[in-house]
């Protein structure tokens, strides 16, 4: 039996710091990680999760089929969670199919009302019936199929863009937080009850049920709320936390950089944001102001010298002042008003 070497006196000296970042509450006070009592604030409830009375017949009709489509269903609980949708993938898809099964009632019902009834009334072309029917019955589902099954995504890429929209200001209320010596998963406590920051009060949120109500310790809970963030910027944060705080060093810099790092990101976007706009009135008033201001001297001008038929000058007219002048400035005050709409998030 071969006896290991003794270990040296050096290596006997080294100690491991153990940072108070990595500390949860439940390890200060010398408690086992695990179930555990929790105080709740008086009156609170538990949030239970219940299903509407079509999504329970949809799960009791389709049910069974949804748990079939395996690949589906893993794509759809990732999107699920990242958008914080309180719904199991296999109820969800079985709703989409239920819902997609009434489309496709509609859609028929509609094609038929349309292409046999109204339109025979009215001695409309037999072909052009069948195909308003068909495009009625087929487009209807597929469309509700497509939209319901890609709405967790959708509403997981609009929770990212509200963590970067927010991340640099959250980032400041982390590192002040930190300069203080206050432990991570107390400023991710912290961080959850500041409803200003939107969507990552609500990160912070889980990162505090996973420690105090589910027993994880911070680093645990932190790496699983960097696999379910839908945004990357704040997944890179989290991922820098962990390598960070495994690696020996300091959060407190490193929180600091970030803050520096995220703020001058955020003066790039508005600086870009703001060229944007100025592009944008530019265009506003070269084709919304000056091009159908001179269109219309134009075609007055040939009207009056009769370079063409008035009646079609006069149309063209209408059209330009009636139609394209009202829709291309709606357009452009849209787009103005969804850009600031993204900026003010």
């Amino acid at each position: 039996m071969r006896c290991l070497p003794e270990v040296s006196d050096d290596f006997k000296r080294i100690e491991v710091k153990k940072t108070q970042y990595l500390k949860t509450k439940i390890a200060q006070q010398g408690e086992a990680l695990g179930p555990h009592t929790v105080k709740l604030v008086k009156g609170s409830v538990p949030d239970y999760i219940k299903l509407s009375s079509f999504q329970d017949l949809s799960w009791r009709t389709m049910g069974r089929y949804a748990k079939t489509k395996t690949n589906a269903l893993q794509q759809l609980d990732e999107s699920l969670l990242k958008a914080h949708m309180k719904i199991r993938p296999e109820e969800y898809l079985a709703y989409v199919y239920m819902a997609t099964l009434v489309l496709a009632i509609v859609g028929a019902g509609i094609g038929i009302g349309l292409g046999i009834v109204v339109f025979s009334l009215l001695e409309v072309n037999l072909i052009l019936r069948l195909l308003v029917a068909v495009v009625a019955m087929v487009l209807l589902p597929f469309m509700g199929y497509f939209l319901l099954l890609g709405s967790p995504g959708s509403r997981a890429k609009g929770r990212g863009r509200d963590i970067d929209k927010r991340i640099a200001a959250a980032m400041s209320f982390i590192s002040a937080m930190a300069s203080a010596d206050v432990n991570i998963d107390v400023i991710f406590k912290e961080l959850s009850r500041q409803k200003v920051y939107g969507e990552i009060s609500q990160e912070a949120a889980w990162i505090t049920r996973d420690t105090e109500l589910l027993g994880a310790d911070i680093l645990t809970a932190i790496k699983r709320a960097a696999r379910r963030s839908p945004s990357a910027k704040f997944q890179d944060f989290l991922q820098g936390v962990i390598t960070t705080s495994t690696s020996g060093g300091q959060l407190k810099p490193y929180f600091l950089l970030k803050a520096e790092e995220y703020q001058k990101e955020n003066k790039l976007a508005l600086k870009s944001q703001m060229e944007t706009l100025g592009m944008l009135a530019e265009s506003f008033v070269t084709v919304v102001v000056a091009f159908p201001l001179f269109l219309v001297l134009i075609l007055a001008i040939m009207a009056i010298v009769g370079g063409g038929d008035p009646d079609f000058m006069v149309m063209m007219l209408y059209l330009i002042v009636i139609g394209m002048i009202p829709i291309s400035q709606f357009g452009f005050i849209f787009v103005i008003w969804n850009m600031a709409k993204e900026s003010s998030m």
